[in-house]
């Protein structure tokens, strides 16, 4: 099965069933910008691929396309994904190594159930005005630069119940300190029931974006920090639970040669932990869309039960 057409005609009934999927929660369940959420591929054909060849060629068709990703597939580099798709992975350890996928001026997104290691730069770079896209149960190892970037005005987005196994720049919300006439008024993320297994920082770091919404996710042993709010940021962090973490939480005194951000804690648990800096509001996320808050001391046994690939 080497060509697209072949595996648009197995999708007729030969092809293994992608995983039934959850709606979307978050930012990327909200309707703005001409979508009413996000819906990936649904309403286009079922194709599955397991050669690099294929991938590339999946992700770069024009028009709604499920795409399930079978064993494992070795790429370089970032690829571009063309709006409307869904990428799911299917069957025994679904894994994308070497490279990782990037989004420029898409939108309506799915990532779900692949295990990205060793991407030589970052595992997903969400960029360039992107928006509604969800990127959900994933894992990620070893990438040479960051597991996620949001970047250049990319908005509506929400990572939820990924697991960051050991990764050093985990998340970037904002690329640099001069990109305000790109991000403000943009970046609107959620970021909920994530593992951060060991990761050192940017969990997330951001720039500019409002409101991040940083809930009910588990921040296990992180060497530099937890959350960094810079340059104007406001940042939601609730209902999270911390442990061995020196430094939950950077804002108002800002981050590294970043300016002060603003960042609201509310209901977290602090365990071996430093203390949250936290000051000034933020916009509630509830004015953009309703969720159920897990208690903190429940979040570790909830995230490392269901979070990652495979879960």
């Amino acid at each position: 099965m080497h060509t697209l057409l072949a595996a648009v005609l197995l999708s007729g009934g030969l092809a293994v069933a992608a995983p039934a999927a959850a709606a979307p929660d978050g930012f990327a369940s909200v309707a703005a910008l001409g979508l009413s959420g996000t819906t990936g591929g649904v309403a286009g054909p079922t194709v599955t691929v397991d050669t690099t060849d294929e991938l590339l060629d999946a992700i770069d068709t024009v028009g709604p396309l499920v795409i399930q990703v079978s064993g494992t597939i070795a790429i370089t580099s970032k690829h571009g994904v063309r709006p409307n798709k869904t990428i799911v992975g299917v069957g025994a350890d679904p894994t994308i190594t070497g490279g990782g996928f990037d989004f420029y001026r898409s939108r309506n997104v799915i990532v779900r159930n692949l295990t990205f290691v060793d991407a030589e730069d970052d595992a997903i770079n969400v960029g360039q005005q992107s928006h509604h896209i969800w990127i959900d149960h994933n894992t990620f190892v070893r990438p040479v630069d960051g597991s996620i970037d949001i970047v250049r005005g990319a908005d509506y987005v929400t990572v939820s119940w990924n697991r960051f196994a050991g990764t050093d720049k985990s998340m970037l919300i904002g690329h640099s300190d001069g990109a305000s006439s790109s991000d403000v008024g943009h970046l609107r993320v959620s970021i909920h029931h994530n593992w951060f297994d060991g990761s050192r920082q940017r969990h997330p770091r951001v720039r500019f974006g409002e409101p991040v919404h940083v809930y009910n996710n588990w921040f296990d042993g992180n060497e530099l920090y937890g959350v960094a709010s810079t340059m104007n940021a406001g940042v939601v962090v609730e209902g999270n639970a911390f442990t061995a973490v020196p430094y939950p939480c950077h804002s108002t005194s800002g981050y590294a040669d970043s300016g002060p951000g603003r960042l609201v804690q509310r209901a977290n648990l602090f365990t071996g932990s430093g203390a949250c800096e936290a000051g000034g509001s933020v916009a509630e996320p509830r004015t953009y869309y309703a969720y159920a808050l897990d208690p903190a001391s429940s979040v570790p046994g909830l995230v490392e039960a269901g979070a990652g690939a495979g879960r």
